[in-house]
């Protein structure tokens, strides 16, 4: 199990674009790297069923939290150029959406096993 979710790990970051981890600061490499792990963990979530499923979305959603107050708390450094400062907006813009595409993703999930339940 852990091989399968490394694997998807490292499958998730070698598809990033090496151009995208470029304009990226230290900071915002980790929140790709972290949320490239939420979002195996999310998929593992989408394969599993009953207590399972819900232990590996309680994992999901503790580690999208973590992500978020991270990312809410990040700033461009001090003194940088417009363009870097426009570069690092545009990318944290990004990692923004990745965060709401897999909350998304976990919403859904929720969704459909509340309607399995009410079956």
């Amino acid at each position: 199990m852990k091989s399968k979710l490394f694997a998807a790990v490292l499958l998730a970051f070698l598809t990033t674009s090496l151009s995208a981890m470029a304009a990226q600061d230290e900071a915002q490499r980790q929140m790709v790297q972290r949320a490239s792990v939420a979002k195996a963990k999310l998929q593992q979530a989408q394969a599993a069923k009953g207590p399972e499923q819900k232990s590996l979305m309680a994992e999901h959603m503790k580690m999208m939290q973590e992500v978020m107050d991270k990312m809410l708390a990040m700033k461009p450094k001090a003194g940088i150029s417009m363009q870097d400062h426009e570069a690092w907006m545009g990318e944290h813009q990004k990692l923004m959406q990745q965060v709401m595409e897999q909350q998304m993703g976990e919403h859904h999930l929720m969704m459909q096993a509340c309607d399995q339940s009410t079956k």
